[in-house]
């Protein structure tokens, strides 16, 4: 890569980023794209050494418009033309009044703030772009002065660790990224092969619905949308795979015939046609309109676009992405009702092998997944969604490298996830057996997406939410948000006591209890003290005789919350409950089974065979009046019938990329 000449300005040596040179090491990752081929003929420029009069806009906001350069990152193009619709969006993004070049404030470095995970992060860069031949190789405007793009592309890529890291991806992360807001994602392929197929194994799930374009006519010119192809569509005179644009505008136009047909505007990040139509040039599709309708039409055209009609638009695309509009004042507009959505709320969790990370309904570990209450106070339109955290590894400031997991593709970077909601009558239930009855709402199915968003009007009242993984023990961050039009609030369940660690004869079903030692109350102490009928106690029972002919059973552990300097001894009782008896019922009868000798230890453990029946485990210190806090881990061994609703794994998704030689 050749070097250039350090700039001054005002005697001052200008900004250079150290975080972020202007070397190889920010142009690539691994080497493993098209561009590589292009490090020895890179050199750094700023503005100022590109053009005589740089801005950061034109004058003419239609020249501010992208064009692709030699960077695979239509996707993250299509987000930034979003932008130039938005001022209060663009200036969140680029705050505004940072000195350019020309004020005697000027220093050589932007700021720009994305949203990750949660909340805005500033990245600040110097101006020093990458050109070959004295011209930015990315990304850039149709005007050749202004630099918004490529500087924003650049601390974009800062951000991912390289430009390299930009080839390929999906428009719907560049939204959220640009915006903070939300995004869903509609295909318009056929579905045969994944949601159609088996319908009877999937009562319960809410399917992906095809994209009816009357859907978002309420917020038609406020949202943001994209539409890709994942191979070269009919019309298409130069498309190839994995191809990202915008849609600009649609309307609908009356045909000389007195009919209607929706025509829709789209931009080719690339800045040049790329359609052969019927309402390209002088297509058949102008002859059907008036001609003072096709005039108005045709002028709206800017470098780069083209018209189609909504029979083109849906036959030859394979995905559109909708961005949820965003008022001024920072809330999200529904795409489906126009409503505002003046409520938010968002907590950050995670999937860990071994404690909660419980995999899909299928796996009998599902119950330990993260689990989370939403409280809608009055009715009305509630979305949420389950966002998940890239796979990086942080190794420097900004730089990033990804973690390698054999099991995916070179760009799968995200576990399959999927949202299910249950409404509760209170929050006091019985766990495993509202998991077998249909969730009231769900995700179409466990999707690789980085966000995955479920819809509803809800009703007042407590909802179980659990996000999930579709393998068992895969492990990931995750954010949970929510946006409401009326009152309602998030909060995480409290972890149970540790799982057992299970054997795998089986499915087992876990249950945790709380509960405490009070001094002269509840610490009965041992059998050896007549108080230890005192002592809390807690029924359960074992319902299942087939699980008796395979030897053990139940397992319960008790822990008890001491520092392990100041333990009490510690062990429990299992006693067998006679039909109506109160559980409170003091008993004197031997116990059917017990965790004894009492032991100074942090948790006591027991496992048995039990037949089908009533029992209570009264746990106890050895001495009365000892006061602790406990939790008791009930294990039993259950041949548990499939759920109603089989959870798939849905396809894999493909990231936009394309090569385009930019056009001087």
């Amino acid at each position: 890569m050749k070097e250039e000449g350090r700039a001054k300005c005002g005697g001052e040596a200008l900004f250079e980023d150290p975080d972020y040179p202007s070397e190889d090491a920010s142009l690539l990752c691994d080497g493993s794209t098209p561009i590589a081929r292009l490090q020895e003929e890179v050199t750094w420029l700023r503005p100022q050494e590109i053009c005589q009069t740089p801005a950061l806009f034109p004058d003419n906001i239609n020249l501010a418009h992208v064009k692709q350069g030699l960077l695979g990152d239509c996707w993250f193009l299509c987000a930034c033309t979003f932008l130039l619709k938005n001022k209060h969006l663009l200036n969140k993004v680029l705050p505004p009044d940072q000195p350019q070049w020309g004020d005697s404030r000027y220093r050589g470095s932007f700021k720009f703030s994305f949203w990750q995970q949660g909340h805005w992060t500033e990245v600040t860069i110097d101006d020093r772009l990458p050109c070959i031949n004295s011209t930015l190789c990315f990304s850039r405007c149709h005007s050749p002065s202004a630099f918004w793009v490529a500087l924003l592309e650049k601390a974009y890529a800062k951000l991912h660790g390289s430009y390299e890291r930009l080839w390929a991806g999906q428009v719907s992360e560049a939204l959220v990224d640009l915006t903070g807001g939300l995004v869903e994602r509609w295909s318009l392929g056929d579905f045969g092969s994944e949601e159609e197929q088996r319908p009877e194994q999937d009562s319960d799930q809410v399917r992906r619905r095809r994209l009816d374009l009357n859907l978002l006519h309420p917020v038609k010119d406020q949202c943001a949308v994209s539409c890709s192809t994942q191979s070269s569509p009919g019309g298409a005179s130069e498309l190839g795979q994995y191809h990202a644009l915008t849609v600009m505008e649609w309307l609908d136009v009356m045909t000389v015939s007195g009919s209607e047909v929706r025509l829709l505007r789209i931009r080719n990040p690339w800045g040049r046609c790329c359609w052969g139509g019927a309402w390209i040039g002088s297509g058949a599709g102008w002859s059907s309109v008036s001609p003072v309708t096709a005039v108005d039409l045709q002028s709206r055209v800017a470098e780069g676009e083209f018209w189609l009609d909504e029979t083109e638009f849906l036959s030859h695309f394979d995905d559109v992405t909708v961005g949820y509009p965003i008022s001024d004042e920072g809330h999200l507009k529904s795409i489906y009702t126009g409503n505002l959505l003046t409520h938010s709320h968002q907590l950050a969790g995670r999937w860990m092998k071994g404690p909660c990370a419980g995999g899909s309904r299928n796996s009998s570990g599902y119950s330990s997944n993260p689990k989370f209450w939403l409280k809608v106070c009055e009715r009305g339109e509630v979305l949420v969604s389950l966002l998940q955290h890239r796979k990086w590894r942080n190794t420097e400031k900004y730089a990033q490298t990804l973690l390698e997991d054999s099991k995916n593709t070179k760009h799968q970077h995200y576990q399959a996830i999927a949202l299910h909601m249950w409404k509760v009558e209170k929050k006091r239930f019985n766990l495993s057996r509202m998991l077998n009855k249909p969730p009231c709402a769900s995700t179409h199915c466990h999707a690789y997406e980085r966000e995955v968003v479920l819809h509803g009007d809800l009703e007042p009242g407590y909802y179980l939410l659990i996000p999930s993984t579709y393998q068992p023990g895969a492990e990931a961050r995750f954010l949970i948000r929510v946006f409401s039009s009326s009152s309602t609030s998030l909060s995480a369940l409290k972890s149970p006591a540790p799982s057992l660690p299970l054997t795998t004869d089986g499915e087992w079903e876990n249950t945790s209890f709380s509960g405490s030692w009070v001094e002269g109350r509840t610490a009965g102490g041992s059998r050896n003290f007549l108080s230890h009928r005192q002592n809390p106690r807690f029924p359960f029972t074992v319902c299942d005789e087939s699980a008796v002919t395979s030897g053990v059973n139940v397992r319960i552990t008790l822990r008890q919350s001491r520092p392990d300097t100041d333990l009490h001894p510690i062990g429990f009782h299992i006693y067998k409950s006679l039909e109506g008896e109160s559980e409170t019922s003091p008993r004197d009868d031997d116990p059917v089974a017990s965790c004894v000798p009492h032991c100074y230890t942090q948790d006591v453990t027991l496992a048995c065979c039990l037949p089908p029946g009533a029992y209570t485990i009264v746990p106890s210190t050895y001495q009365p009046d000892c006061s602790a806090s406990f939790t008791l881990s009930l294990a039993r061994r259950i041949h548990r019938k499939v759920v109603k609703s089989q959870e798939r794994l849905g396809r894999a998704i493909q990231e936009i990329s394309h090569i385009s030689v930019m056009q001087s």
